[in-house]
């Protein structure tokens, strides 16, 4: 009778370790599920937010030399307002998503794109050059953006740009 106690205090010995690491395993593999598939939208969110900055940015570019040569820009202050309206919108998805690092930083691509928006809706051609040099913050502002945004999504860079040294791993 002894033994039998034995051999069943065994049985659930092993049913319960069994089930416990069972459970113990799936819940890690949702948790990283879960975890992977925020990491894509938030990825995606990035990736969605930058080119449409891209795209403002190239549209205030146009208005603005349009506006140099004498020609009409009134087709670019529009698909500049487009674009600024769709950027608005994925900042915000963009900022329920991205951690405090990268909120900050597109906060500040964010008043760079402002910056050169408001030079662009100017009626009078006054901002000889200066749409360049406003456009080149834009591009910076968006450059600590990528930085900000590969630290969050736990990203090495990927590929080693021309002139950057490689560290090696320790």
């Amino acid at each position: 009778m002894t033994s039998q106690i034995i051999t069943l205090i065994g049985v659930l010995l092993g049913a319960l370790t069994s089930f416990v690491a069972t459970n113990w395993a799936e819940r890690a593999r949702f948790r990283q599920t879960l975890a992977t598939r925020w990491d894509e939208r938030k990825l995606d969110a990035y990736i969605e937010y930058m080119s449409c900055v891209k795209e403002v940015v190239r549209a205030a570019r146009q208005a603005m030399e349009a506006r140099e040569h004498g020609d009409d820009n009134a087709e670019s202050i529009a698909e500049m307002q487009a674009a600024e309206a769709r950027r608005s919108v994925l900042f915000e998805g963009l900022i329920l998503l991205c951690d405090d690092a990268a909120a900050d930083a597109a906060r500040a691509v964010n008043q760079r794109t402002w910056d050169l928006l408001r030079l662009a809706r100017r009626a009078e051609a006054d901002a000889s050059g200066q749409h360049r040099e406003l456009g080149r913050l834009v591009i910076e502002a968006l450059n600590t953006l990528h930085v900000a945004a590969r630290q969050d999504l736990a990203m090495q860079h990927p590929m080693p740009s021309p002139g950057r040294r490689q560290t090696p791993a320790p």
